[in-house]
């Protein structure tokens, strides 16, 4: 069997971990791409094992970088969420954790040179238009991964990587509030949907029969409740103006409850077919847009302050994720930024291959 080597780096961002390649070094047309990223993933097996996914959806991510020609931005960063087993290929969400790795990737690659001992990486999300700058480590001229930040459901210490999220509303969808209310009931349950980072649909775990503390896999195993959920999640779909979204990962789904872990509120997220073990970071910064939403699901859930900006520490199954967010509450209620601090570790690189079948590269050749 021929086959193709794509240049890539193996890295985790965040909670999450993927290939990060190079936009140049792969084809141009869609259909082919996601050829080309299914093969890379594996996708099509439980345990993605002709491919370098993990069996999870957090493992099957896929980072797409290159020179900005955008005035403001230095990094294009497109993503791509692989499904494990269906063979499917989204380009709809973005992805925060991975992006916490796009800063040091970019400099791995060449894209970009360090500026001293902080390296500022002003990134435009293709997928959403979002615009995020990344403060990375780089000592010496080089990209550190050392340091002693700690992040939930990452095991060990690395170098922070500080983002600050702007333009973050109507990310998919018509703006901060796509169904123009801050609240619907959908089959009975009442919900919020909410795009600031990440299309979101809120509900209260209550209106479930949960506590909102249940871990990942006893909520994985509840499978009358996904049930449900997957039936809230499209109608909502269709009011967010997203169309069909039985076959899309947006818009995502979370439940809200009172923190009883010294946080702010307690979350749960779906990817949305899947709990997460920890948090997205663009749900995190749509879920920290609702505890300080006036109206929404989260009302009573928590003390909403007076003053922004405001650290809002939301408790998940495996800790919490500070998020630090200045909204506009004295009229309209918006979003004006988010920032957090994530973590990313280069774990590999090199040439990953593919059957030349899928893909050739004949241009490269």
């Amino acid at each position: 069997m021929k086959q193709t080597a794509i240049p890539y780096i193996f890295m985790r961002g965040g909670s999450s971990r993927g290939p990060y390649f190079n936009r140049a070094n792969l084809p141009e047309d869609q259909s082919t791409l996601s050829q080309v990223l299914i093969s890379v993933v594996g996708s099509g097996h439980k345990l993605n094992i002709d491919g370098v996914g993990g069996g999870d959806a957090v493992t099957t991510k896929v980072a797409m970088l290159s020179r900005s020609d955008d005035d403001w931005a230095d990094i294009d960063y497109l993503f791509a969420q692989v499904s494990v087993e269906d063979q499917l290929v989204d380009y709809k969400p973005t992805c925060g954790n991975i992006l916490s790795g796009v800063g040091p990737a970019a400099i791995e690659m060449g894209l970009i040179n360090t500026t001293g001992p902080t390296t500022e990486v002003k990134i435009k999300a293709v997928n959403t238009g979002a615009r995020i700058t990344a403060q990375v480590q780089t000592p010496d001229g080089a990209v550190n991964y050392d340091g002693q930040q700690v992040i939930a459901g990452v095991p060990g210490t690395s170098a922070p990587v500080a983002l600050s999220f702007s333009s973050i509303c109507g990310s998919c969808t018509s703006g901060l509030l796509p169904t123009g209310a801050i609240k619907n009931s959908i089959d009975g349950i009442e919900v919020t949907c909410l795009d600031a980072a990440m299309p979101l649909v809120i509900a209260r775990a209550e209106a479930f029969g949960l506590s909102g503390y249940e871990s990942a896999e006893e909520l994985d195993n509840n499978t009358v409740f996904f049930e449900r959920m997957e039936s809230i999640r499209r109608k909502a779909g269709e009011l967010m103006g997203l169309g069909d979204v039985s076959e899309s990962v947006v818009p995502k789904f979370a439940i809200v409850a009172k923190a009883r872990e010294g946080g702010t509120i307690a979350t749960r997220y779906f990817m949305p077919w899947k709990t997460h073990h920890a948090m997205a970071v663009t749900g995190a910064q749509c879920l920290a847009a609702c505890a300080m939403a006036p109206g929404s699901v989260a009302e009573g859930l928590l003390e909403r302050p007076e003053n922004f900006p405001v650290n809002v520490a939301l408790e998940h199954p495996t800790g919490k994720i500070d998020v630090l967010i200045d909204c506009n509450c004295s009229d309209d209620f918006d979003v004006n930024s988010v920032g957090l601090v994530r973590t990313a570790r280069k774990l590999a690189d090199g040439n990953l291959y593919i059957p030349a079948s899928v893909w050739s590269n004949v241009a490269n050749e």
